[in-house]
């Protein structure tokens, strides 16, 4: 899920945005029970119930079973902790409350939480449609300003680069009307990634910017799509960079050290699932940095 795209859109405006966090909706257990022996300790992971492609109350999220791999890699009971409000709230609502002990797919060094080490590393990426054959590899590339409509995830470095491209007010009307008008300054609002990939394929957008975890199942399932990962050559208005990939982590809270150290551990072991699974979702690997 995508927890962590307000702190890059902090690190981009130098605030880290606050959010209402509202009460649980429920636990859900995952993965095959253990009978005629003691049960498993169980791993508590927090996960969003409604936020595909990431987590899903059915377990269909791909970070869903990354967990259960990297649950089964420890010896212990996956059993997710699941609410019905987005994943950008599990830190303060549900982790920090102590509701459940671990977050999939942080950025690391996320100063909310304590994070293992990486395990993939992605970023952003260009989707279009291969019969408009558009060619954008970068934000600097001229063909941007000529592009019709581009959709692009509200709070993220995409919708920074739009503005720096000046491209913003002219998709600013379109873009709202994806969400019903409802603004973004005052609750959590998003596009869905399905929707972004729907606006292409439809021909109501010509280009859409997002973070390849969150959109790559939908292109690979459209043979009329493609994907193109972003150069990491953005700088902002002031000249300073803005990253375009990420490396992703898992979170526990800060100053636990115990269960850092044991999903580090497990992390090394489930490499093989976790590899496959992200590269059976789609999504763009690059090398880690950390």
């Amino acid at each position: 899920m995508p927890k962590s795209v307000t702190i890059r859109a902090a690190i981009v405006s130098g605030a880290i945005a606050a959010g209402a966090l509202l009460p649980a909706s429920g636990l859900a257990a995952a993965g095959p029970a253990v009978s005629g022996d003691a049960p498993l300790p169980a791993l508590r992971i927090c996960a969003a119930a409604k936020e595909l492609p990431y987590s899903a109350q059915d377990n269909s999220g791909f970070e869903n079973r990354i967990a259960m791999a990297v649950a089964s890699a420890m010896g212990r009971q996956p059993v997710f902790v699941y609410s019905d409000k987005p994943g950008i709230y599990a830190v303060r609502d549900w982790l920090d409350k102590k509701k459940c002990d671990v977050i999939v797919g942080m950025d690391a060094n996320d100063p909310r939480v304590l994070t293992t080490a990486p395990y993939y590393r992605t970023g952003y990426v260009f989707v279009t449609r291969k019969d408009r054959h558009l060619d954008v590899q970068s934000w600097n590339d001229p063909a941007i300003r000529k592009v019709g409509h581009i959709v692009v995830e509200f709070g993220s470095p995409s919708e920074v680069m739009l503005k720096q491209v000046d491209r913003y007010n002219d998709n600013m009307a379109y873009l709202y009307s994806l969400v019903g008008f409802r603004s973004p300054r005052n609750e959590y609002v998003q596009i869905p990634p399905e929707k972004m990939v729907g606006e292409v394929r439809a021909g109501g957008a010509d280009l859409a910017v997002a973070f390849a975890p969150s959109i790559a199942r939908y292109v690979k399932a459209d043979p009329g799509l493609q994907l193109t990962p972003v150069k990491d050559d953005a700088k902002r208005s002031d000249g300073q960079a803005l990253p375009q990939y990420y490396d992703q982590s898992m979170g526990v809270r800060l100053g636990d050290t115990g269960l850092q150290a044991a999903l580090n551990a497990a992390l090394v072991k489930a490499r093989p699932q976790i590899t496959a699974i992200l590269e059976e979702e789609g999504i763009p690997l690059v090398q880690v940095a950390n």
